[in-house]
């Protein structure tokens, strides 16, 4: 969206990266996206093995740079092993049941999210499918154009 005006529904905010081990989603402005994908694909070069600390140190760049310190978007990546929410402000923020969701209909994603895993047999997928369309009920800025990616290997 732009302001109040939807301009592409069809925008895909998730991507694979690290031959599909890592999962990275984003809310906020594209330009801004792609540009801490670039940096955070830099810091996982530096630190292939080690998401935590790819995502650190991504959040210290982001924070410290005076440049990436205008970006305004916020950054979910994950492994098998993390789900990790990271910001322009320093945060690096794991949550206790794994599960994170941002943009404008992320706390009700959220909220679904944590009440479908808790009280049905959904697998992940059917989860995040349902927990984003209920979002999209509410929220007018979160549309039905999912995309849902899997972790590889």
């Amino acid at each position: 969206t732009m302001n109040d005006t939807v301009m592409k529904a069809g925008a895909t905010k998730v991507r694979r990266m690290k031959g599909g081990h890592i999962l990275a989603g984003f809310a906020g402005g594209v330009a801004d996206a792609l540009t801490l994908f670039e940096k955070f694909e830099s810091q996982l070069e530096r630190h292939p093995a080690n998401l935590m600390r790819a995502a650190v140190e991504l959040a210290k760049d982001w924070r410290s740079d005076r440049y990436l310190r205008r970006l305004e978007a916020l950054m979910i990546v994950a492994d098998r092993e993390h789900s990790l929410l990271v910001s322009g402000t320093g945060e690096v923020i794991e949550p206790d049941d794994g599960v994170l969701a941002v943009g404008s209909g992320g706390a009700y994603a959220l909220a679904a999210a944590r009440a479908l895993a808790a009280h049905s047999e959904l697998p992940v997928t059917g989860i995040v499918r349902e927990a984003l369309g209920i979002a999209a009920d509410i929220c007018v800025y979160t549309n039905q154009n999912i995309t849902v990616l899997e972790l590889g290997g």
